[in-house]
C-alpha cells in the first residue's frame, strides 16, 4: 500500500512541477557555464514584445487583480509595473531559470551559503554541507560586508544576489563579518557544483528517530522515506517516535511538501490553493498509508521555517497528527508558478496562489503558532535535570551527534517518551 502511494505522489510531483513554492531567503548564488552570451540578462533588455507577454500574464494569473496599463509602446518604466508585484514575482533570466531548476532537482553550482536580510544586514543562516562555503569555513550568522571588495551595505538580497552571480571569475571573495573576530575576513570561494543533502537523520536507543529536512526538492519524498526506512532497520522494530526537524527550513515546491505530509497522514486535507484562475484553486487530501503506522511525531519549527515547510508544519498539527515546538513560523503563504516565456529560455515567477491550512487559515505574513512556544535560548527546569543527567553519563542522552543543550529536541523527546 505504502509503495503504491509513493508512486502515486511520484507521478503528482511530475504532473504539478511547474507549481513552485520558492525560499524567501535562499540565495541562488549560482554562475552556470553553459549560456549563449546573447542571452537576456536584465528587465531592462526586454524588448516591448516580451514586456507585452509578461504584462498579459500578470494580468491573467497574479493573484491579486491589479489596475495595469494594456501595452508597453509608451515610456513607461518597466521595473514600475515590477514594483508592483509582491517580492516572490520576478522575471527569470536563462542563468535565473536553470539555477532554479537544478535547486529544484536537489544539485547547484555555487558557493553554498543560504542567506537573509536582516535590519538592512546580510546575514549567513546557513553554509551548506561539504559547499566551498563550508569547507573554508563560513559559520551561521556571519554578516556578509563585501562581494569582490565591492561593499553590499545598504543592499537589498537581491542586489548581493546578483553581484554574486554576475561575477566574472569562478572565485568570489565574500569579506565577512564575525562577531568574535576582530577585524574582518575574507573567503575566496570556488563555485563548484554542489548536491543538497535535503534529508539527514539519526536514531535513539529508544526507537526515537531524529530527521531534519533541510529544504523541499524534487528528491525529498524519496530521500524522507529511505532515511526512514533505514532508521527502522537499524532499530529492527517500528519507531516509537519521530522528531521532525523543520528548523531553518526556507520552503521548496509545494508538491514536494503535499507528498511527504501525505507519508504521515491517513486521511484529511493537506493544504488548499486560491487565486483568481481557475487551476489556481486546488485542494490536496491525504491518501491512506502511514509510513510511521501511527508512531507520534514532535515537528520543531522556528522563525527561518517557510513556505513548504509551513505547509508539513501546518498539515500534521491540523489533522492531529503531530504536536508541534518552537516559535512562530515566518508566514510565508504564497504558491509561485513558473510562466515560460518566448522560446521558453527565459520565465516569470508569478505569485497566482494563496496557501491555506487544513482549518481554513491564511498564515501569509502570520506564520504558524506552535503547541508548545519555546524560545530557542530559554530551558525550562525539567530541561535543565535532563541536561544535568546527560552531562553525568548516564547513557540516555538522545543524538549523541547533536547539541545535548536543544530545548527543543529537549522538551521533544520528554513529549515522545511520555506517550
Amino acid at each position: 500500500m505504502l509503495n503504491t502511494k509513493i508512486h502515486s505522489i511520484s507521478q503528482q510531483l511530475q504532473h504539478y512541477a511547474i507549481n513552485c513554492s520558492i525560499s524567501y531567503f535562499l540565495l541562488i548564488c549560482i554562475l552556470c557555464i553553459s549560456f549563449s552570451s546573447a542571452a537576456v540578462t536584465s528587465v531592462n533588455d526586454l524588448k516591448s514584445q516580451q514586456k507585452n507577454e509578461i504584462l498579459f500574464n500578470i494580468h491573467a494569473y497574479y493573484v491579486e487583480d491589479l489596475a495595469l496599463q494594456q501595452s508597453f509602446e509608451t515610456t513607461q518604466p518597466f521595473e514600475a509595473l515590477l514594483a508592483k508585484l509582491d517580492p516572490y514575482s520576478k522575471y527569470l533570466d536563462e542563468k535565473e531559470l536553470e539555477a532554479l531548476f537544478s535547486s529544484t532537482n536537489g544539485r547547484y553550482t555555487g558557493l553554498g551559503i543560504e542567506v537573509k536580510e536582516q535590519e538592512k544586514q546580510i546575514i549567513i543562516l546557513n553554509a551548506i554541507k561539504n559547499s566551498p562555503a563550508a569547507i573554508a569555513g563560513v559559520q551561521k550568522n556571519d554578516i556578509v560586508l563585501a562581494v569582490n571588495q565591492q561593499s553590499v551595505v545598504n543592499k537589498d538580497i537581491n542586489q548581493v544576489t546578483s553581484m554574486i552571480r554576475n561575477s566574472d571569475t569562478a572565485t568570489v571573495t565574500l569579506t565577512i563579518k564575525r562577531n568574535d573576530a576582530i577585524q574582518p575576513i575574507d573567503f575566496a570561494l570556488t563555485r563548484t557544483e554542489i548536491s543538497l543533502e535535503s534529508v539527514t537523520s539519526s536514531l535513539s536507543e529508544f526507537g526515537i528517530g531524529y530527521l531534519a529536512i533541510n529544504n523541499f526538492s524534487n528528491n525529498t519524498l524519496h530521500e524522507v522515506a529511505r532515511q526512514i526506512t533505514k532508521l527502522q532497520s537499524n532499530y529492527g522494530n517500528s519507531l516509537t517516535g519521530l522528531v521532525l526537524d523543520l528548523r531553518d527550513n526556507p520552503g521548496g515546491t509545494l508538491q514536494s511538501a503535499v507528498a511527504v505530509s501525505d507519508l504521515f497522514l491517513q486521511s484529511g486535507t493537506i493544504v488548499t490553493t486560491r487565486g483568481r484562475f481557475y487551476d489556481a484553486n486546488q485542494s490536496f487530501s491525504a491518501k491512506k498509508g502511514d509510513i510511521l503506522n501511527g508512531a507520534p511525531i514532535v515537528v520543531l519549527i522556528n522563525e527561518n521555517s517557510a513556505s513548504a515547510a509551513e505547509i508539513l508544519a501546518a498539515a500534521l498539527k491540523d489533522n492531529h497528527r503531530a504536536t508541534l515546538i518552537g516559535s512562530q513560523s515566518f508566514g510565508k503563504g504564497s504558491v509561485q508558478s513558473l510562466i515560460p516565456l518566448g522560446n521558453g529560455n527565459t520565465a516569470l515567477k508569478l505569485t497566482t496562489a494563496k496557501y491555506f491550512t487544513p482549518s481554513g487559515q491564511s498564515i501569509d505574513g502570520i506564520g504558524i503558532t506552535p503547541d508548545w512556544a519555546i524560545n530557542q535560548t530559554a530551558l525550562s527546569q525539567i530541561d535543565k535535570v535532563v541536561i544535568i543527567k546527560n552531562e553525568q553519563g548516564n547513557g540516555n542522552r538522545m543524538w549523541p551527534d547533536l547539541s545535548p543543550g536543544d530545548p527543543l529536541l529537549l522538551k521533544a523527546q520528554q513529549l515522545l517518551t511520555m506517550k
